[in-house]
């Protein structure tokens, strides 16, 4: 195992460890904490391993948390012209876990993580324990593509270089739309979006999974099948306004052993705006699915 950079820190009384990974021949960040079975971290689009802090006090008493930065966002390197596909970063998530000699782990994934996520247990079936997902991004759920067009039009490409330096008002309002209540926006919470937007090349990395968005949905609906016998917690804010909670009942379809769970009044960041929520309903579902099955004879 090499790890290239290794720091503590700490999160209120969770104790942290941060840390880089080579994978690929660059640097991909990781924060560790807490102790038990292996539990990976995805964010979304936009967020980071920090987008998850605020579950972490309750997520880390019943798990060994690994909160991963994709390569070209968070604290992990910007690699230009690097292959941003769906299956491509699942790729990289594996090449991680062997670095770490993680054989298998359970998953929390949100958004354009849960895709991620999707991809990696359909390739890669026996790494995974355990699905959470938040709000996956899946091919059911189209109420994002006009936006999505808009940011592959070169009039979207140029607006969103300049995102990262728009007032700030104008960046909490936007934000503020993916909370079931813009009042429940956290200090400190822009910021960890905008700090990691504003490195040279992360919206050149944004920019190029929006351009393999539409093939990569495709691709992944042909992939659902080999996710059916993995354990499944699909959970919905009835608010989330960047995936539709109706695709939920076409995505539970394709899982044989599977729960969904809305969350009233809540939008799509619910690991922000009711973290300690979440993050008690992913640990109930866990440690139901971790206990030994008695057998029968």
């Amino acid at each position: 195992m090499a790890l290239a950079r290794w720091m503590l820190d700490s999160l209120g009384e969770v104790k942290l460890e941060k840390f880089w990974v080579p994978v690929e021949g660059h640097q991909m960040h990781c924060i560790r904490a807490g102790e038990g079975p292996v539990l990976i971290l995805l964010h979304g689009l936009l967020g980071t391993a920090s987008s998850w802090e605020a579950c972490l006090p309750v997520l880390t008493t019943e798990s060994t948390v690994h909160a991963v930065d994709a390569l070209g966002i968070g604290e992990s390197e910007r690699v230009p012209g690097i292959d941003s596909t769906f299956e491509a970063q699942a790729d990289r998530l594996v090449k991680f876990m062997d670095e770490l000699q993680l054989s298998t782990a359970d998953f929390l994934a949100t958004s354009h993580g849960g895709a991620v996520a999707l991809t990696l247990a359909a390739k890669y079936p026996d790494r995974v324990r355990n699905l959470v997902l938040h709000a996956p991004a899946n091919p059911y759920s189209r109420i994002t593509d006009p936006l999505i067009h808009f940011y592959l039009s070169g009039l979207g490409a140029w607006f969103a270089q300049r995102v990262p330096n728009l007032p700030e008002q104008m960046q909490a309002l936007a934000l503020g739309r993916m909370y079931g209540d813009p009042r429940r926006l956290r200090d400190g919470s822009l910021e960890k979006y905008m700090t990691s937007l504003r490195v040279p090349g992360t919206v050149d990395y944004v920019l190029s999974i929006l351009h393999n968005w539409f093939a990569d949905m495709d691709k992944l609906k042909l992939a659902l099948d080999h996710v059916r016998q993995i354990p499944t917690l699909l959970i919905w804010g009835d608010r989330d306004r960047a995936v539709s909670i109706d695709s939920a009942q076409e995505l539970r379809r394709h899982f044989d052993h599977v729960e969904l769970i809305e969350l009233p009044t809540t939008g799509h960041v619910p690991h922000d705006e009711c973290p300690d929520v979440l993050a008690r309903l992913v640990n109930g579902f866990l440690m139901h699915s971790r206990r030994p099955k008695l057998v029968t004879f």
